[in-house]
């Protein structure tokens, strides 16, 4: 009898990351390269990146990749090493991998790099961000993982300026604790 409080945050919770998980077009797959290790999950149209240029949200300007996905960063992530290893938070949060190119005609003022993931992969950064897109946004243009609060971290959409986009939202959060925080679960 005591229990039963939680019982509805943890099925709301599995629930969301079922939806997440189930409803996108674009869903994680593994990459066979690293054996396994955590961090070796890519998504499509996230695996590489080549061809980074900027598109215009509901929300503000954003640097997107080649097939329009909003890039984001992890606040907790610093510029040499991303904080975003765990296969739960890769699953939603695809790292963005290899060596970082502006797409032809593209104006970006920031600077472009890599950094080595833990597993040995290479990712992208922005300004010292590494890059990541999210398994939510599953069109050119959405920006459903800014100012989410899960993984340990606040999470921002990447802007050609480097700073937090920040429309009028409040944060995305749970109350869940047990999940890692934020309302999808992981």
């Amino acid at each position: 009898m005591g229990i039963r409080w939680w019982a509805a945050p943890v099925a709301v919770a599995a629930v969301a990351t079922l939806a997440a998980a189930c409803g996108s077009t674009s869903s994680p797959s593994s990459t066979s390269g690293s054996g396994g290790s955590t961090g070796g999950t890519s998504s499509s149209g996230s695996s590489s990146a080549s061809g980074i240029t900027t598109a215009s949200t509901s929300k503000g300007t954003v640097l997107v990749n080649s097939k329009g996905r909003t890039l984001y960063w992890f606040a907790i992530d610093t510029t040499s090493s991303s904080k975003c290893t765990s296969a739960a938070c890769v699953k939603f949060w695809p790292p963005v991998l290899g060596k970082p190119s502006m797409a032809s005609g593209a104006s970006i003022s920031g600077t472009f790099g890599t950094i080595k993931r833990s597993n040995g992969q290479i990712q992208a950064t922005y300004d010292g961000h590494p890059l990541y897109t999210f398994v939510s946004d599953t069109k050119s243009g959405d920006v459903n993982g800014n100012d989410i609060n899960t993984s340990g971290g606040l999470w921002w959409a990447m802007t050609p300026s480097g700073a937090k986009l920040t429309a009028a939202t409040s944060p995305k959060s749970s109350k869940s604790k047990g999940s890692g925080g934020g309302g999808y679960g992981y």
